[in-house]
């Protein structure tokens, strides 16, 4: 798969879990849920926004890499 699949897959999974989140939180609302939310929910948004910038750049790498030894 592409870095742009794997990018798309990423931002895709990351909704999905983020969706299933925003509705596991109408059932579980107390400070544990506050901070499971900070703690995990924050981070992994923050990394996967680190991940596919990341994903981004390498890819644009890539595209002059092929087409410099063309």
């Amino acid at each position: 798969m592409s870095l742009s699949g794997n990018r798309g897959r990423l931002i895709g999974l990351t909704r999905d879990l983020s969706l299933q989140w925003e509705e596991t939180k109408n059932y579980w609302r107390d400070a544990k849920s506050d901070e499971f939310e900070r703690r995990f929910m924050a981070e992994l948004s923050a990394q996967v926004n680190r991940t596919v910038m990341t994903l981004e750049q390498m890819e644009e790498i890539l595209k002059r890499v092929r087409s410099d030894c063309e």
